[in-house]
């Protein structure tokens, strides 16, 4: 098993209340985590059309 780390930050915005992007280096799905005190949550990032983001293998 390899021990490559599977999830990348690519942003990270604020401190007490903090949002971030995260990218899943095996499929490019990124995902977006808000957490605001003891409590957080994750879900896929849509784009405008409301499709998954997806990183292009090539650019990472």
């Amino acid at each position: 098993m390899s021990m490559d780390k599977r999830f990348e930050k690519i942003y990270s915005q604020g401190s007490l209340t903090c949002m971030e992007i995260w990218v899943d280096k095996q499929t490019g799905v990124n995902y977006l985590y808000h957490q605001s005190g003891y409590s957080g949550g994750l879900t896929p990032l849509l784009d405008g059309e409301g499709k998954v983001v997806i990183t292009p293998l090539s650019q990472r």
